[in-house]
Order: C-alpha cells, then structure tokens, then sequence
C-alpha cells in the first residue's frame, strides 16, 4: 500500500472504489442480497458511487487530474458498473439481455474514446450519457434492494427499460458527435 502514499486525493478514491467492489460482491452473492447482506451491499455501492462523483469534482477543482486518474476512473466505473450488473443477473433480478446491450454500451464507447485519443480528439460526456448513468445508478440502487410486489416493483422494472433505452440513445449520439473519429487516420 505504500504506493497509495504518492497519490493525490482523486486517484486514491478511484483506488478505493475498485476496493470497495470485493465487499460488495462479497455482500450482494454470499448473502443473495438479502437481510443484513443486502444493505451491507447497498451501503458499499452507495459508498462507492459517491467516490465516483468525489475525484472527479477534486480533480477539476484542485486541477489534479492524471494520466493514471483518466484512465482508471472510467475503468473504475465500468467495473462497478457491470460487477453490480452480473450479481444483479445472478440474483435473477434482471434480464440477462439487458445487461448484454448494457456492457456491450460501454466496452464499445471504450474503444471509441480510445481511437479518439489516439487521434488527439477528447470525448466529453454528454447529455444522454448523463443521463444513462443517472438511471443505471438508481436502477440499481432499486435492484439491490428489490422490491418483489407493489408500486415500487413496477418502477423498478420500469427503470430496467428506461436505463436500456437511454444506453442506446447515448451510444448512437456519442458515435453521432463525433462520427469524425471514425473515419480519422494517423
């Protein structure tokens, strides 16, 4: 752990997310997320969702953004993202087929960045983008908890629909926007 000693305050939140991800799927498939297990996972994934939103605000505010902080806070957040996911599969508390176009989402916008980079050309989040994050975050939240009947059961899945639909409409305008990085050559 002595490496963490150099690192500044973003990075080492990005560090701690990816930490909190053993408990949590600890928490979410030893326990079935059930009882003590399931806010236990609830807690840590709320704990780590919230380092998500942390480094980079302290980041950009303290002007402390690194080579390591770009490229490990996204693949931070995929892991989250997706280990959260396939317990949710698992668990049968989602179809599996929604979690494929959700993964498949974000290893394609991955590799969009990464050609773009290449080529010199940032790609910011967008509004859709946002938004995807925002639903899939809730989404979750209600999934690890899950609500087996009654109004918040029927949201829920509703949520599951309306975060794959806003997966889609992100990838198709993050490619849209920036079409450019397709047809670009070294």
């Amino acid at each position: 752990m002595g490496f963490l000693k150099n690192m500044n305050l973003p990075n080492k939140l990005t560090c701690l997310r990816m930490v909190l991800l053993v408990p949590f799927v600890i928490c979410m498939l030893a326990g079935r997320a059930q009882g003590g297990w399931m806010w236990a996972a609830l807690i840590i994934y709320v704990a780590a969702s919230l380092t998500d939103m942390l480094d980079g605000k302290i980041a950009r505010a303290r002007h402390l953004i690194t080579d390591f902080g770009k490229f490990m806070d996204p693949l931070a957040d995929k892991l989250l993202v997706c280990s959260t996911l396939i317990c949710l599969v698992d668990l049968g508390r989602i179809p599996t087929w929604v979690v494929i176009i959700i993964i498949a989402r974000e290893f394609i916008i991955s590799g969009f960045r990464l050609v773009a980079s290449d080529n010199g050309i940032v790609i910011q989040a967008n509004y859709w983008g946002k938004c995807k994050t925002v639903s899939q975050m809730i989404m979750e939240i209600m999934l690890i908890i899950y609500f087996k009947s009654g109004p918040l059961f029927y949201l829920q899945e509703i949520l599951i629909y309306v975060s794959c639909a806003l997966t889609v409409i992100s990838l198709v305008t993050y490619i849209a926007q920036n079409k450019q990085v397709l047809g670009s050559q070294k």
